[in-house]
């Protein structure tokens, strides 16, 4: 399946072009790991250790101390999906994700990235 694919893939090796998006369009790494964290329930060191250990994402999210109840607000396009709408529970955190940070990189507010 292409999902598992993406799902065995390490975090460790995404992580980076997140990073990279972000910096591109002035935001920062910090910026970064805060919609990461603000997501998954990670803190700055339990976002470290799972980076250190090369965590695929399946194991990522499954590690994640708790999404964010608020992540169901999250709506939008993103490879040609509508997150909203992915009804696989993984892709979905995955697909989320990459939502947040292409906000990021688009200028929006910390604020409205993390749906205050």
């Amino acid at each position: 399946m292409k999902n598992e694919r993406v799902y065995k893939m390490a975090f460790s090796r995404v992580y980076p072009l997140y990073i990279q998006k972000a910096e591109r369009k002035g935001r920062s790494k910090s910026e970064v790991d805060a919609v990461i964290c603000w997501l998954t329930g990670y803190d700055d060191a339990g976002l470290a250790e799972q980076i250190d250990k090369n965590t695929d994402f399946e194991t990522f999210f499954a590690n994640a101390p708790q999404i964010n109840p608020n992540a169901v607000k999250i709506t939008g396009v993103i490879c040609g999906h509508r997150v909203e709408k992915i009804e696989e529970p993984l892709m979905q955190k995955i697909r989320w994700l990459d939502k947040l940070v292409d906000e990021l990189a688009k200028g929006k507010t910390m604020e409205k990235i993390l749906r205050r």
